[in-house]
């Protein structure tokens, strides 16, 4: 073979590998436009909106491509994210993500200092923050004089913790959200919402009184005063509303 016939071929097997190799930039090019994720789904979020969730799960080399994020959360769930306990992410279709967000199971919250600590049904302290969240009643009542992370609050009866999330429970199951639970020094209950403070007392008839205070919410709308329930019984209901501006 000539010299001649042997620059011939290398430069034909040169335009043959860079053909390739614009072939694989455009496929490539392809892959991206085609499999942009344009329909993100979130549910399960309460402590984070879907924005901020969506930059979790997109974050890294082309995070906004669904060929990428099925590559990557491939039978593997997100973790270690505060107030979550697991995310789980699906690719449905080319553009469609979702993902169910499984956050941790909290009670509510108490304020110490200029922090929020997060605790759950045994009072253990697992989350501690600089802000407050929405959906999660803030508890005042309890005393304490230190907190330490992983470890229950350091409370006179630890049993009140049971009773903070029976009462936070009947409270979703009614539809009622409350500003704060207040504890006495005898563990009796009140409820704040808004200028409204509405006297539970103790554990006793707990559900019958949630039900009796759903009754009236639409009655307590932008009234100011308190309403007591603590003598509330099934059979001879005994409820008063006194008005003040106290609150």
């Amino acid at each position: 073979m000539s010299d001649l016939d042997l620059k011939l071929a290398k430069k034909k097997k040169a335009v043959l590998w860079l053909g390739i190799i614009c072939a694989l930039l455009f496929a490539f090019w392809l892959m991206l436009v085609s499999c942009t994720i344009t329909d993100f789904q979130v549910s399960g979020n309460l402590h984070y909106t879907t924005s901020q969730i969506r930059q979790m799960v997109e974050s890294g080399w082309f995070g906004d491509n669904t060929l990428v994020v099925s590559l990557k959360y491939n039978n593997r769930s997100i973790k270690n994210i505060p107030f979550v306990e697991t995310m789980d992410v699906k690719v449905v279709n080319r553009h469609t993500v979702r993902v169910q967000v499984y956050e941790k199971a909290l009670a509510g919250y108490v304020q110490y200092l200029d922090h929020y600590m997060y605790f759950d049904n045994d009072g253990i302290v697992v989350e501690n923050a600089t802000v407050a969240t929405p959906g999660l009643p803030m508890v005042t009542g309890l005393s304490y004089d230190h907190f330490v992370m992983y470890e229950p609050l350091p409370v006179k009866d630890p049993a009140i913790f049971q009773t903070i999330l029976d009462v936070t429970n009947m409270l979703k199951k009614h539809n009622i959200m409350t500003d704060c639970i207040y504890f006495n020094e005898k563990n009796e209950m009140a409820l704040y919402f808004g200028k409204v403070r509405v006297e539970l007392g103790g554990k006793e008839l707990l559900e019958e009184k949630i039900q009796q205070l759903e009754a009236m919410m639409a009655y307590l709308t932008d009234k100011s005063g308190t309403l007591d329930l603590k003598n509330y019984k099934t059979d001879s209901p005994n409820t008063t509303f006194t008005e003040s501006k106290e609150y």
